[in-house]
């Protein structure tokens, strides 16, 4: 299946994860990409040969480093979308991965004067340096199942969660995906029938620590989505939210404690394995085509059941 030549995807955050993976799926389809991205120029080395096997697809790509939550660089990457367009260029998908949040405690964690480790190293009558060295040589190397025996993550004892960081994280994973969908109509960029997506997490509903704020964006995220759904509706557009199963991205790796985050979901997901970036860009294809047109204002479980799958066998 290849989409018409004049359809186009707007990908905010486009140089990684999800949202690299979803300019390699479309363009593979035939779908043209606009990829907003903000990256220092050490990180462009991996980045510019991923642009190039994009545009070694046949399709057209325009890249801006900018930062797509700057009112001045909206409007500037607006006006080389639509020169890019042109007279019959239309976008027919908007891909919000903007993955830009406080990743902080809301207050001091208590000291933890116990641990299961403790506790073993003492019933097994071994050092408990020792011990420690010998779970997190294991847990290195991929044996999941030591994850509780192992040092937990560590946060600052210092920095916690303000009304600032709230309001940032709030606004960059969240209702931009407003100010970018209504930019778009009024500039009527969009194709007839058009697709915006938002990306979210289990952490919409289960408290991680150190992710409350994006928590709070992400359940946003979902509200604005299915606002959009239903007020630009008569516009032509669908808005739909991906909720991925835990994914090893940048962002990911962004949060206290990741590693352990990644072995719980392996242990738990029924196929014992993370979702990739690609099982969600797959998704994303297939909720693109005229075949989905029906499916709007609701969100999408692509984790392989993750999200069903009881207590950790």
């Amino acid at each position: 299946m290849r989409f018409p030549p004049n359809e186009w995807a707007l990908i905010l955050g486009g140089s990684s994860g999800f949202g690299l993976a979803t300019a390699h799926k479309l363009a593979e389809h035939g779908m043209h990409c606009c990829i907003v991205h903000r990256d220092r120029r050490g990180a462009m080395a991996r980045i510019e040969p991923e642009f190039e096997r994009i545009r070694g697809r046949g399709v057209s790509l325009v890249t801006m480093n900018a930062d797509a939550l700057d009112a001045t660089a909206r409007e500037e990457c607006l006006t080389r979308l639509a020169v890019a367009l042109g007279a019959e260029g239309r976008v027919r998908v908007l891909l919000h991965s903007i993955a830009f949040g406080n990743l902080k405690l809301l207050t001091l964690e208590p000291a933890c004067e116990d641990s299961g480790r403790h506790r073993l190293a003492a019933a097994l009558g071994v050092d408990d340096g020792e011990l420690a060295r010998t779970v997190d040589a294991l847990f290195t190397a991929g044996v999941d199942a030591v994850a509780a025996l192992t040092d937990p993550p560590a946060y600052s004892s210092t920095a916690f969660l303000d009304d600032e960081d709230f309001a940032r994280t709030i606004y960059s994973m969240g209702t931009s995906l407003l100010t970018w969908t209504r930019a778009l109509v009024e500039r009527r960029l969009f194709a007839a029938d058009a697709r915006v997506f938002g990306l979210t997490s289990e952490g919409n509903s289960v408290a991680w620590k150190g992710y409350a704020a994006v928590a709070a964006a992400k359940a946003v995220l979902e509200s604005v989505a299915r606002a959009i759904a239903v007020e630009f509706a008569p516009y032509g557009v669908r808005a739909n939210v991906v909720q991925a199963g835990i994914t090893d991205t940048p962002a990911l790796r962004a949060i206290p404690g990741h590693d352990h985050l990644a072995a719980q979901a392996r242990r738990r997901n029924p196929f014992r394995r993370l979702t990739t970036p690609r099982d969600v860009a797959d998704v994303v294809f297939l909720l693109a085509t005229d075949e989905a047109a029906w499916v709007n204002g609701t969100l999408i479980r692509v984790d392989g059941g993750e999200h069903v799958a009881g207590a950790v066998a």
